[in-house]
């Protein structure tokens, strides 16, 4: 059994690693932590855990705590995560689902967050962690760096036509997100009056997950990748759609585009790649840990992409424990959920 630790786990990615390592059969869950709610028992703090669990919330002590597991995930504010690996890192792997460890550029890093990174030598030796693009490097890490939500919508089907350089480096991205990838605390924004019977675009071109779609793009591409994002706050809870909109090589026909993700994708369990004239929507992967996949051709060189993901669970949790089990080399698929929450 691998023995795991969540800290941070009253967020909204916190319970969601507790929904799905509790139905890991080759996980047990050692201690969970809380600063707002140590003391509190799970199922009181949480009453869809009553009859399931006596778990109680702990304060963290990472330098006693780390001893006694074999991972932790870290579902922590930006820039706390910084302090806690220090501890961690002699007796346990990390994953960690902040953005901490994601950007590989620190200067990029540092005006993106506003925080000076303490840790400049573990960011250059943490992997990224989408499990089908990284397994091998992913295998072997100490820090895995869980991406962001929306760079997971946008990279995955982006990465397999610039590694094969079949697109041009220009790209424009329109994501819209359910209410939890803002996160669980409140704020006007995500009020419920200001949220319910609306949809509106957000942090045009500003917004922090911009750079690390990029850094990673651009690896992908081998040069630099521009991209233009533009994410926008849907009036739902959970699920991303991304619509993205590409150039190609004139010579390049649309089963031929199809053909280049599909085949890069076809033994991968996670991704699906739907048949020309299908395209994703979220109602199809909520609450499991798929990214979906579709494309069109419009005029002569002009290609959409569509993705759809759960953004609490590919976008976040599932991806983080897929990138357990093959840290673990437990097959990928093992404790992850494919049953969609439809209808």
């Amino acid at each position: 059994m691998i023995r795991v630790g969540i800290a941070g786990a009253t967020g909204y990615t916190g319970l969601e690693l507790l929904r799905i390592c509790s139905n890991h059969p080759e996980v047990e869950i050692i201690w969970a932590t809380s600063d707002s709610y140590s003391g509190i028992e799970l199922k009181n703090y949480c009453p869809a855990w009553q009859g399931r669990t006596c778990m109680v919330l702990e304060k963290p002590d990472m330098d006693k705590m780390a001893r006694e597991v074999d991972v932790v995930f870290l579902g922590l504010p930006h820039g706390v995560s910084m302090d806690y690996i220090p501890a961690i890192l002699p007796h346990a792997k990390v994953i960690d689902l902040g953005a901490d460890f994601r950007i590989q550029n620190l200067e990029v890093y540092e005006k993106c967050y506003g925080l000076h990174h303490k840790l400049p030598t573990v960011v250059q030796e943490a992997v990224y962690g989408i499990p089908e693009l990284y397994r091998q490097k992913i295998k072997a890490a100490q820090v895995i760096a869980n991406p962001g939500c929306y760079p997971t919508s946008i990279i995955i089907p982006l990465y397999p036509l610039l590694k094969n350089q079949i697109i041009h480096p220009e790209i424009i991205a329109d994501s819209k997100s359910g209410v939890t990838g803002a996160g669980k605390r409140p704020t006007e924004v995500t009020h419920f009056c200001e949220v319910d019977e609306n949809f509106k675009a957000y942090k045009i071109g500003e917004h922090r997950h911009q750079p690390e779609i990029q850094e990673q793009l651009s690896k992908a591409y081998g040069d630099s990748v521009e991209i233009i994002f533009t994410p926008h706050l849907l009036p739902i809870k959970r699920g991303i759609l991304s619509t993205i909109y590409v150039q190609g090589d004139p010579s390049i026909s649309e089963k031929e585009m199809w053909n280049v993700i599909d085949n890069f994708y076809q033994n991968e369990p996670w991704v699906r790649v739907y048949p020309l004239g299908q395209f994703p929507e979220i109602k199809w992967v909520l609450g499991s840990n798929f990214c979906d996949i579709g494309l069109k051709q419009v005029g002569k060189n002009h290609f959409v992409i569509v993705s759809a993901i759960d953004n609490l669970t590919k976008g976040a949790s599932g991806q983080a424990v897929q990138n357990m089990n093959v840290l673990f080399g437990i097959d990928e698929r093992v404790g992850l959920p494919s049953s969609v929450l439809y209808p």
